[in-house]
């Protein structure tokens, strides 16, 4: 390492979102009422573009929070706002969120956006952007997809599809264009501007029924096709492939993740690739660490691949209340700073680490 900061929260959270200022916010999921939703200051060395030396404050500070009666399993800030919006369980319901203003410390509630039939279904998934105005792309199944303009909470577009699969992911790769990926490893594109198409862009090498799978895209440098950014596919036994949106026919690449016990479960799987470092992704959910992974030597072979760093400081903090060793629940990487990356796990842990590039590597 080159940094490592550690911060303990009181729940385990299971998402880490950048919010506005550079700030960052996190959510329990825990089944009982009283979820936290807190916003935090990160240590000063995090909010310097450069690598600073000894600093007397190395930890998160709370700047503002609030209570969600229901499991947190998804939270997006709305960029341009001061809103958060977030979904979970016993439905796909969203609720928005007023991050406080500077004479306050509250984060409250403001709205909930229902959705048509939403009682029994999957908590939704959720994308937003701000390009026009404040819209969130949520769903939980293939064939309830749509597009809410949060403040109005107006619906601006509904997918079309004759399938109901389940989603475990969806993103906005611009304004116009959605990508969706069904559990089942399924990718579908979609256009606002042609509500009634949604095209499949890939099904998935053949694996077991019981195999879940997540996606991970990568915002592409100003003035780069969306299209042309390729988009990573994670399964519940490891398998990683790379995805051209421009060329669906063949995958870019096929690899195994190094994984110490594949299973079905699929609840905390991440993939991410680097916002600021081309051609490096990180895994997780598997165990208790992060797996850092250099794509550029993938071919399609689907071999093993080598982590160039792994990060273990969760897997070390000994086993919670339950006997059960701790299990990262999600990871997200830094927007400025090419090597950091936080993390959190089912103790509560929260670490923003540094990783030192391998000898030998550019």
């Amino acid at each position: 390492y080159r940094d490592l900061h550690t911060f303990e929260l009181q729940a385990p959270t299971r998402l880490i979102e950048w919010a506005c200022g550079n700030r960052v916010c996190v959510a329990g999921y825990g089944q009982s009422d009283g979820n936290e939703i807190l916003q935090l200051i990160p240590p000063p060395t995090l909010l310097t573009k450069e690598t600073q030396g000894l600093c007397p404050e190395r930890d998160f500070k709370v700047e503002c929070g609030g209570f969600s009666e229901r499991p947190v399993y998804s939270l997006k800030y709305v960029p341009d706002t001061s809103l958060l919006v977030t979904s979970g369980p016993p439905d796909s319901s969203l609720q928005v969120w007023q991050v406080s203003a500077e004479d306050s410390d509250v984060i409250k509630c403001v709205s909930t956006l229902a959705t048509e039939n939403g009682t029994g279904q999957p908590w939704a998934k959720i994308a937003t952007i701000s390009a026009r105005a404040p819209w969130v792309l949520h769903g939980s199944r293939l064939d309830r997809v749509q597009i809410t303009e949060v403040e109005s909470r107006k619906n601006v577009y509904t997918a079309a599809s004759r399938g109901s699969e389940e989603l475990s992911g969806l993103a906005f790769l611009d304004c116009n264009t959605l990508l969706l990926c069904c559990a089942i490893g399924q990718l579908c594109l979609a256009d606002i501007r042609q509500p009634q198409s949604l095209v499949e862009a890939m099904s998935m090498p053949s694996a077991p029924c019981s195999e879940q799978w997540c996606m991970g895209t990568r915002h592409g440098a100003q003035g780069l096709e969306p299209s042309s950014q390729p988009v990573v596919r994670l399964s519940s036994r490891g398998l990683l492939t790379l995805t051209d949106l421009r060329k669906t026919s063949e995958f870019l690449a096929l690899a195994k993740a190094r994984v110490p016990s594949p299973g079905s479960g699929a609840e905390f799987l991440c993939v991410s690739w680097a916002p600021a470092l081309e051609g490096y992704l990180a895994v997780s959910g598997f165990d208790g660490t992060v797996h850092v992974y250099d794509t550029h030597s993938w071919d399609s072979s689907g071999r093993e691949a080598e982590p160039i760093f792994v990060h273990k400081g969760h897997a070390f903090g000994g086993a919670g209340g339950s006997g059960d060793l701790p299990l990262v629940t999600v990871h997200t990487w830094h927007l400025q700073k090419p090597r950091t990356l936080l993390s959190a796990a089912s103790d509560g842990s929260l670490h923003v680490w540094d990783w030192v590039q391998p000898c030998g590597k550019c």
